[in-house]
């Protein structure tokens, strides 16, 4: 064998070995990636279920666009800041959220890994003032974003739910029902007692 087919070989070889090795850094990096990504995740969920909405805000964006369940726009850290306060703070509308979130898949990364798209479906349950939950299930889509210091973080998030699968409807329907029931029931009880009234008036005559 020649030398300059040797020399070839072991070109060929370590050619193969840095592919090999390339391929591999760039597998590890995407997977500390996604790891990053769900750990932003499960930082928004626990702020929210333990109350300390403040916590999320450093995995939000300074520039967020977010439209949650109520379909308000929020459009920066303040704003995420207030929506919660308004609706479960001391003196919110609701007593208590929590919320549980499940990405359909691994986040679909940028070619350059300096943003990414995720989607998934959520569970949001909301504790009234006088103790009734209300459980929502819902879908969202997320665009996260590699900012200037390295870290990655929620750029955007939107948040919807089948209006028509709502329990807050189904019980505004269930209430209609009993009403309905109710005022059938008054009815026949008011013509039986109408009905008495002119029997015995009859009699008397």
């Amino acid at each position: 064998m020649s030398k300059n087919n040797i020399v070839g070989k072991l070109l060929l070889g370590l050619i193969f070995i840095f592919s090999a090795y390339t391929a591999y850094a760039t597998e590890a990096t995407d997977e500390e990636i996604h790891h990053e990504l769900r750990q932003t995740l499960k930082v928004v969920e626990s702020a929210i279920n333990s109350g300390n909405y403040d916590e999320m805000l450093p995995v939000l964006s300074e520039h967020i666009r977010a439209t949650p369940i109520n379909q308000e726009f929020l459009s920066s850290r303040p704003d995420v800041s207030r929506y919660f306060t308004k609706w479960f703070g001391e003196k919110g509308y609701l007593s208590k959220l929590e919320i549980r979130f499940t990405a359909d898949a691994l986040t679909e990364l940028s070619a350059d890994k300096s943003w990414g798209l995720v989607v998934g479906s959520g569970v949001e349950k909301y504790i009234l003032r006088d103790g009734r939950p209300y459980e929502m299930h819902t879908r969202w889509t997320a665009t996260m974003a590699k900012e200037d210091d390295g870290r990655w973080r929620v750029r955007g998030i939107h948040i919807g739910t089948n209006f028509l699968d709502n329990p807050i409807l189904g019980e505004a329907e269930r209430a209609l029902g009993k009403a309905a029931l109710c005022g059938l029931a008054g009815g026949l009880l008011m013509g039986a007692i109408i009905g008495w009234l002119i029997g015995r008036r009859k009699k008397k005559i």
